[in-house]
Formats: structure tokens, C-alpha cells, sequence
């Protein structure tokens, strides 16, 4: 699957979910499951302190330090992921890069900055709410809820790539369920962050995979270098080869749920989680 969204004379980031599993979201945010018994045991890899006294619980990662936040065993599914941080580098959110790796792979399936991870992009933090993704005020705590299934094995680092800061204080949680067995035809979670710098003009590819499964969507961010609106490119979605696109949109903001320029708002499923104008060094990320 291919998307060619755009013609852009800007800075733009993308980051992209490539695959979601079967098992859905709605489990997550029903309460029908609440009386039904379920079928898994619970676990928790944290940055809690090992002594129960103790409220030193923040981790510190050194610049260039590779730290792992969990490496459990399956069957099993990932549920949550929750994040705070303190570090005096002010692009903390993009310094810090996320990698998880399944059943054993030296390959990430998962690889993006900290912040794009969590929907925000250009090192900033502001708060928003969607199903998926949850950001409280100001950027203070990250939380996840994509579910991410795995057979064999599942190992999450975090990268501190600042060639100058020490983050002071990193505090997560990783929320995992431990299940007997997974359905035969489950599909692994990925994302991919990529770049540009400037952007070029004409079609931009925001994805391009091979393979069985479903596209869930993209985290995008564009830092103005002139003034104006960059917005009119189209979505276009090319499946399985295809010449001519199977989805054809009518403009950026219209492909995030918004019209006629964007705004700054959060839903479920859509939204802008950074909004700052229309001027040279503005900066906004769509979801």
C-alpha cells in the first residue's frame, strides 16, 4: 500500500501505523467486558524501584544510552504503555527513540520518536485525547492503548539520541496480558517514522509495504519554512499494485477529519494534537 498525499515546500514528518491486529479496540473502551471473565493474567515491566521503601523510581539515560523496558515472554498482548519524562533537553520528544521488537527479530517492528509516537511531533508536547493515544496537559504523561499482540517474545528499548543531554527522569509502565493461546490469524502491530528536509515537490510516500494487513493511520507534522497554506496535496491510497489510487481525497485537513485549514481539536479516531499558524516556523501534527 502505497499514499502520495502531497506538494509540499515544507519540512514534513510522518509517522505511520503500518499493521493493527484482529483482536480490535473495542474490547478497550467497553464496559460490557467488565462482566465477562477473561482469559489472561496481567503483568507490569515498570521502572519501579525494586525497593518497596523507596520512591526513587525514575530511570536516567546517559546521550547515546540504549536502555530496555521490557523483554517478556508469550503468548501475549501488550495493552498499555504509559510514559513520563524530565530531562533539560528541550526536544526530549524527538531525542527519544522507541523500538520494539517481535518474537526474537533483530529488526524493529516498531521504530519512532518518542513524541511522534505518542502523537505529537517536532519535540513538542500538548494534550490531547483520542482512542488509541492519550496525552494529559502539557505533554505530562503518555499514554498508549494500540493493542499489540505477540507469539514468542516482545522487547521494548528506548534510545536517548541527544549528543548532549542526560534525561534525568524516565518513568514508564508496560501493561501486558499473558494469554494460553492467540488466534491463528492475529497480525502484528508496526510503525515507521520517516522524514523529509525540506520537502521536495510533488508526491511524497508517507507508506509503501507489502503484505496482509490493515493500515490503521498516520501521525503527521509539518513545520512552515514560508508563509501560507500548504494543505491542498491529496491522499491517494494505491493497493496491491494498482495504477490508478482505490482512495482519492480532496485535500490534507479534509484527510484528518478537519476543513478549511486546520484547527487545533482532538477526537477518537482524528484530530490536530499541535496547531501554531500559518507563518514561517509554525509547526502543527495531525493524526
Amino acid at each position: 500500500m502505497k499514499i502520495r498525499p502531497l506538494h509540499l515546500r515544507r519540512t514534513l514528518f510522518v509517522f505511520s501505523f503500518l499493521s493493527i491486529h484482529t483482536l480490535g479496540l473495542n474490547a478497550q473502551d467497553s464496559l460490557d467486558n467488565l462482566i465477562s471473565q477473561q482469559n489472561f493474567q496481567s503483568h507490569r515491566a515498570s521502572s519501579s524501584n525494586p525497593e518497596l521503601n523507596s520512591n526513587g523510581d525514575a530511570l536516567s539515560i546517559a546521550a547515546g544510552e540504549t536502555i530496555v523496558l521490557a523483554d517478556v515472554r508469550g503468548p501475549g498482548v501488550i495493552s498499555h504503555i504509559w510514559a513520563t519524562v524530565a530531562s533539560v533537553d528541550p526536544f526530549y520528544g524527538r531525542s527519544l527513540v522507541l523500538r520494539i521488537y517481535w518474537d526474537g527479530n533483530e529488526q524493529p517492528s516498531v521504530q519512532s520518536p518518542l513524541g511522534d509516537f505518542f502523537g505529537v511531533g517536532h519535540g513538542a508536547f500538548s494534550s490531547f485525547n483520542s482512542l488509541p493515544v492519550s496525552v494529559s496537559s502539557q505533554g505530562r504523561a503518555l499514554n498508549c492503548f494500540w493493542k499489540m499482540p505477540f507469539r514468542k517474545s516482545a522487547k521494548i528499548t528506548i534510545t536517548n539520541e541527544s549528543r548532549k543531554y542526560e534525561t534525568d527522569s524516565f518513568y514508564y509502565y508496560v501493561d501486558w496480558q499473558k494469554r494460553d493461546e492467540l488466534p491463528d490469524d492475529l497480525l502484528y502491530f508496526h510503525a515507521q517514522y520517516r522524514q523529509a528536509m525540506p520537502a521536495n515537490p510533488g508526491d511524497y510516500t508517507i507508506l509503501e509495504t507489502e503484505g496482509r494487513g490493515h493500515y490503521v493511520g498516520t501521525v503527521y507534522s509539518v513545520q512552515q519554512m514560508e508563509t501560507g497554506w500548504f494543505g491542498e496535496g491529496d491522499d491517494r491510497f494505491y493497493i496491491d499494485g494498482e495504477n490508478t489510487p482505490a482512495l482519492k481525497g480532496t485535500g490534507t485537513e479534509d484527510y484528518f477529519g478537519d476543513a478549511w485549514g486546520f484547527r487545533q481539536f482532538s477526537r477518537p479516531w482524528f484530530g490536530v494534537s499541535l496547531w501554531e499558524g500559518y507563518f514561517v516556523g509554525d509547526r502543527v501534527t495531525a493524526y
